[in-house]
């Protein structure tokens, strides 16, 4: 699934209609997902699962080498703008990524979380609303206000 996403996304750049919107319409049908040929999603981007029950909206940017798991949406809110994920981030199944947001590279999304707001570099955010409950910066992570070396 993941190669045909790329080749109809390439197809759909140089103007090629009718294959993009069949394999649109494979994926909708074979793996419940709709994610649009015009959606820019990076190279090494993986889908799991097939994808499965996976939402996109055609304006949402994916960066590269991210990992998406089941039944994910990554949705517009109307004039608040589609999603901006950085490379290098995991989402975690169920989760949703709804509005003009933008989620920082090397961040993981926790399972069901709904993120309404931006998402820093290097974070782990889970809960509805998302909030962050870890943040890498460096050699250091903190939790909750504490920071501890992770080389030790």
């Amino acid at each position: 699934m993941n190669e045909l996403l790329l080749l109809g996304y390439k197809m759909t750049q140089k103007h090629i209609p009718l294959l993009p919107r069949l394999i649109y319409r494979f994926n909708r049908i074979v793996f419940a997902c709709d994610i649009p040929p015009k959606t820019k999603i990076g190279i090494g981007t993986l889908f799991s699962h097939s994808g499965l029950g996976v939402v996109v909206n055609g304006d949402a940017v994916i960066g590269k080498n991210c990992r998406i798991l089941q039944n994910v949406t990554i949705g517009g809110r109307g004039e608040h703008g589609t999603p901006v994920i950085e490379d290098n981030v995991t989402i975690g199944a169920s989760a949703c990524i709804i509005g003009g947001v933008t989620v920082g590279h090397d961040s993981v999304i926790g399972a069901h979380a709904v993120v309404l707001k931006d998402v820093p570099p290097y974070s782990v955010v889970v809960g509805n609303p998302a909030r962050v409950i870890k943040q890498v910066n460096g050699t250091n992570v903190i939790n909750n206000g504490d920071e501890k070396n992770i080389i030790s």
